[in-house]
């Protein structure tokens, strides 16, 4: 007995069937799980050139060999798809219980493929798979899904869905359980292409464990040690919202759309001022941390609004990005995306380019519908969200996305879309970390900050501002996210518990995969999948052209931003050479013959 279930549903939209599979051994030991696994599927199972939005394309969840287990903070879910947002491979960590009822159902993933001809949700239970009419949900928001599927199938039914904007084909739309999603490169985008509104699971377990006297005897010995971790406590009493000042202070925190990086009252949108409003905590399945801080508006024209966050990336996108320090604003507009089922970096990033563009005259109030975009203004933003996610007036080209948006604008409005390969910069600026700059610009899946961290830029261990020395350690970072996202574990690594020897011992117990206690064979799983999700990319034509960042980074010395004041992207393509020869890539970032064949994947 082991702790994957060995079995995946396979679903057909179009044909209105399902089928259960089972899992290879030998995948789980190549690819572990979760992104791993996910991302192997859709390779080999996707043509090159395939329609993002169309019938071919694949929506994959996948959990991870520890998900669902007592381990702390293991049971979230990766959605693997090809991204209507970039045309590249796509990836969302989703966390909440959806992904530990799906595996107590006995399942470790879900395959959905086809197009329904109709609104159609599936429902999962000990009875079996069952594809039904959604006519009733479509056009509800996610809480209002969530309620009707608990009202059907019983209040412990669990659910993934999506709302408006993932109908209306938003290209960065989200799929959301309870207060959790899968929020970025559009994976909400492609269910609604699909015409799936939701997946509900109403579970059986237990779960096997192969060592379960061994795998206890770890997990509570990491218990023990979170119960006084700083780092756990800090994020169980605000979340990622203390970042927002410490990074602000470094410079790291971009404002109006990249063009500064200081934020004039930034103390109002701090971690001290969100806890003054915090309700209770929430959390994922299975962990003690629950660093999701419930925060509710009691006074003022946004009273009543109640959000689990904003987290840190939504308190930068949709308040410093815009320069909007009203908080009351960012609890309302957090829960309107997550209703609406938008992404907020993205969202957020389309409002701040629209903003620059207003700025700088190449957009006027004729293409507004009427909305003068000033800085600050937190209720343009609110009604800009509403538009963008019911693809109305302007908001019908901000759903685009900003690169699509930009080509259709012209004027030169390509320089001021914050982007990479058509994903949306997150909340860090790249000329303040230059490790964070390498690895928007070389993730196949577009900037994203959950594609590995520079932990050491960031924790001062090295110069975060270095032009040249860092392609080894990017290398490194994104192999050990690629590992984390296939276990799959929290990205705050402190929150887990989980060092690479802890989680090595804890993988074998649950598993009984003896390679799977070498942390070097994890590694090496870590550079498979990285290097296969960078193969599927060449395959759609990627290469080095498109590892590149926003024309502002390389050409413009950041203003306002403290000790980051005057920095650029001055040698991007040294810091590429040494992170393509760091992996064993082509000059061009086209994975070598020898390094194919060194990974299995010849």
């Amino acid at each position: 007995m082991r702790s994957y279930t060995g079995k995946l549903i396979r679903i057909n939209l179009s044909q209105g069937k399902s089928q259960i599979e089972d899992v290879p051994e030998a995948l789980m030991k190549s690819f572990l799980g979760g992104r791993g696994m996910a991302a192997k599927y859709l390779y080999d199972e996707l043509k090159p050139g395939v329609e993002p939005l169309g019938g071919d394309n694949k929506l994959i969840f996948m959990m991870g060999p520890l998900g669902a287990t007592t381990a702390m903070s293991v049971s979230r879910m990766a959605l693997v798809t090809k991204s209507p947002l970039t045309g590249t491979i796509a990836k969302s960590i989703m966390g909440g219980n959806f992904g530990a009822y799906l595996k107590f159902a006995g399942f470790d993933g879900i395959i959905v493929e086809g197009k329904a001809e109709k609104p159609t949700y599936i429902h999962i239970d000990k009875d079996g798979i069952h594809i039904l009419d959604a006519g009733e949900l479509w056009g509800l928001d996610t809480q209002q899904t969530h309620a009707k599927l608990r009202e059907s199938h019983g209040k412990n039914t669990q659910v993934a869905c999506i709302g408006p904007a993932g109908e209306k084909l938003v290209r960065y739309g989200i799929v959301i359980s309870d207060r959790r999603c899968g929020g970025r490169t559009g994976v909400g985008t492609v269910m609604g292409a699909k015409k799936l509104k939701a997946i509900a699971v109403n579970s059986t377990g237990p779960l096997s464990l192969y060592d379960a006297e061994g795998f206890k005897k770890i997990a509570q010995g990491i218990i023990a040690e979170l119960k006084t971790s700083p780092r756990r406590i800090k994020m169980s009493d605000f979340g990622t919202s203390y970042l927002t000042l410490g990074f602000e202070k470094m410079g790291i925190f971009p404002v109006k759309n990249f063009q500064e990086g200081h934020l004039e009252d930034v103390e109002k949108i701090g971690e001290e001022e969100f806890a003054k409003i915090k309700t209770k905590n929430d959390g994922c399945y299975g962990c003690m941390t629950k660093c999701g801080q419930v925060r509710q508006v009691t006074e003022g024209e946004y009273a009543g609004a109640v959000s689990e966050g904003p987290d840190y990336e939504t308190i930068w996108s949709l308040g410093g990005n815009l320069a909007n320090t009203e908080l009351a604003s960012l609890i309302a507009a957090d829960s309107l995306c997550d209703k609406l089922g938008l992404d907020t970096v993205s969202a957020g990033n389309s409002i701040g380019f629209a903003c620059e563009l207003f700025q700088r005259g190449i957009i006027t109030k004729k293409d507004t519908d009427g909305l003068e975009l000033k800085w600050g203004d937190h209720g343009t933003m609110m009604k800009l969200v509403e538009k963008i996610a019911q693809r109305e007036g302007f908001g019908q080209l901000l759903g685009e996305g900003t690169r699509r948006a930009a080509e259709k604008i012209g004027k030169g409005a390509e320089d001021y879309a914050m982007q990479v390969k058509g994903l949306e910069l997150p909340a860090y600026e790249p000329r303040a970390v230059k490790g964070y700059g390498l690895i928007f610009a070389t993730s196949n899946i577009g900037a994203n900050h959950m594609y590995g961290r520079p932990r050491e830029d960031l924790a001062g261990t090295t110069d975060r501002f270095a032009d040249e020395g860092k392609g080894k350690d990017i290398a490194r970072a994104q192999i050990g996210q690629a590992v984390e996202d296939s276990v799959i574990q929290c990205s705050f690594g402190p929150v887990t518990g989980l060092n690479p020897e802890s989680r090595s011992q804890i993988l074998v117990a649950a598993t009984g995969f003896e390679e799977f206690g070498d942390p070097a064979y994890l590694n090496q799983i870590g550079e498979r999948i990285l290097c296969l999700e960078r193969s599927f990319n060449v395959r759609e034509g990627f290469n080095r052209k498109d590892d590149t960042l926003p024309k502002r980074m390389l050409t413009e010395p950041l203003e306002n931003a403290g000790p980051a004041t005057g920095q650029v992207f001055r040698k991007l393509d040294t810091l590429l050479d040494e992170y393509y020869d760091a992996l064993g890539y082509t000059r061009q970032g086209i994975p070598s013959a020898e390094k194919l064949k060194q990974l299995g994947l010849e």
